[in-house]
């Protein structure tokens, strides 16, 4: 079997960019809710069976603890927030698993679902459905790979390291070298992602990093300079990478089982009555066997 993990965050965002406002009979924007329920439709009547999706129900996290200028839900739109909730009851009552996250992130989720789901020997392949490239650290081989639908773009082991230049286990220090905008830390002064590639291309992590910048790799320009930063801020590029590691064991599922999708829910009706998309529910108990 193939199981399809979803980041419903991402998802929810492109979404609400990216589809026209759509409101429900109160007034409420719902636009959003029904690009990502059509989309894991799409999926599941593309020949998904196994699905999970990942949210976050709240933006913080235990990384704010850890860092003060960790992302926050500061600047969101709130119509897009609001989305959240009905998106995950939605997404329940149209019959596929969701993990809404409040002390640990949607990342944290998918990565667990990985790793989880790579240990069931039924599984031949785990797909993440995102393009973020902190899933990329779980990618394992052609067993675990990232699938950007949008782009129809399928990411191995050897995909990673096309793209970034370093191996998956590299990288959350590659990010925590060069900083992420996205999460709120901003990386290590004068490494970029090119300097970054060819250090840990050559060494899997800060650790391996010899002290002596004449052993780097020579087309690394500023070696010295970059050298002394990584050294004289050692303690701020290990919680940069902490910050960029994903937690692995977030309870998620016992078997793979649990993620088969057999069907919605009689109340999926009232959810898409009110998101004035009946086409969702046809569409739902068509892909389900069932008639409508």
């Amino acid at each position: 079997m193939v199981v399809h993990l979803v980041d419903g965050t991402y998802e929810l965002f492109r979404h609400f960019f990216a589809v026209p406002s759509r409101l429900d009979a109160g007034g409420t924007e719902v636009g959003a809710v029904r690009g990502v329920l059509a989309s894991v439709l799409g999926l599941i009547e593309g020949g998904a069976t196994h699905v999970g999706v990942a949210t976050d129900h709240v933006v913080e996290s235990f990384r704010n603890n850890l860092y003060p200028g960790y992302k926050t839900g500061e600047g969101v739109p709130p119509p897009l927030m609001a989305q959240f909730p009905l998106l995950e009851e939605a997404l329940a009552s149209m019959g596929v698993v969701v993990w809404p996250m409040i002390e640990y992130e949607a990342d944290d989720a998918l990565a667990s679902a990985a790793a989880r789901a790579a240990r069931d020997g039924r599984v031949s392949q785990v797909r993440i459905c995102t393009p973020d490239k902190d899933l990329a650290q779980c990618v394992v081989g052609s067993r675990v790979v990232q699938l950007d639908r949008r782009r129809e773009i399928l990411r191995d082991e050897a995909g990673v390291v096309s793209k970034w230049g370093v191996k998956p286990e590299s990288i959350p220090d590659y990010l925590a070298a060069v900083g992420d905008s996205a999460d709120g830390f901003p990386g290590l002064p004068g490494w970029g992602p090119k300097a970054a590639a060819l250090t840990f291309s050559r060494h899997l992590h800060f650790e391996d990093v010899p002290k002596d910048w004449r052993q780097w790799d020579p087309a690394i320009r500023g070696a010295q300079r970059l050298s002394a930063v990584l050294f004289e801020q050692w303690n701020d590029a290990l919680l940069y990478r902490t910050l960029a590691t994903l937690i692995r064991d977030v309870p998620v599922f016992e078997t793979v089982d649990e993620l088969q999708w057999k069907g919605p829910s009689p109340d999926f009706e009232r959810y898409c009555e009110r998101l004035r998309s009946p086409e969702l529910h046809a569409r739902a108990r068509t892909a389900a066997g069932l008639p409508n």
